[in-house]
């Protein structure tokens, strides 16, 4: 069984954009994953990248005609300015860790609940209510927006020098453990279906 290491930011839009391909392309191919929130701007960071607030305005302007675009595409439906964003990303991503520990709901739901409330529903992911709200929403005890904090925050730190050392520097950012083979965006989902197939 191929097991893929999905590298993800709560509040990316290309993570929003990436909906349910991948676990539609994992359940294909009998892949099983484990997601990994991390703390984009710091990846950013540590792997080169520039941060969306301090990139160029030809950077930005692209960005805002391919983020509509690509929804478009998708059918999905996505505010560019999303009344809640940047936001703190710890408080869902602690969840996160905590549900995938915790198991017993729907994990891909839950990552996609949160993404979706910050580009589709103008909600603030990083208030406690909104967390317990979305945890409930997909079968997950709301009670863990507190249980998982200290282990939240030890994986969520630990996520984070895995992505470095695992070649990633954006989200999402698929890392395929069998083969080492990487992908890097929502757009790379056809190539990471086509090497499942090969494995």
């Amino acid at each position: 069984m191929a097991h893929i290491d999905y590298y993800l930011g709560t509040i990316s839009p290309y993570c929003y954009l990436a909906g349910n391909r991948l676990e539609a392309t994992a359940a294909r191919h009998g892949a099983q994953i484990t997601y990994k929130p991390v703390d984009l701007l710091q990846l950013f960071d540590r792997t080169g990248g520039v941060r969306p607030a301090e990139r160029h305005a030809s950077r930005l302007e692209y960005r805002a005609q391919e983020l509509p675009r690509w929804a478009e595409h998708l059918g999905m439906p996505f505010n560019m300015k999303p009344a809640y964003w940047p936001v703190n990303m710890a408080p869902s991503s602690y969840a996160i860790i905590a549900a995938q520990e915790a198991g017993g709901g729907d994990l891909a739901g839950l990552v996609q609940g949160f993404l979706r409330a910050v580009w589709a529903e103008n909600r603030d992911i990083s208030d406690d209510g909104v967390i317990r709200d979305i945890l409930a929403a997909h079968g997950f005890d709301p009670s863990l927006a507190d249980k998982g904090l200290f282990v939240g925050a030890e994986t969520y730190g630990r996520n984070l020098e895995q992505a470095v050392e695992a070649g990633a520097f954006g989200a999402p950012f698929y890392v395929v453990r069998d083969s080492g083979q990487r992908f890097w965006g929502q757009d790379r989902l056809d190539f990471l279906d086509r090497h499942l197939a090969s494995l």
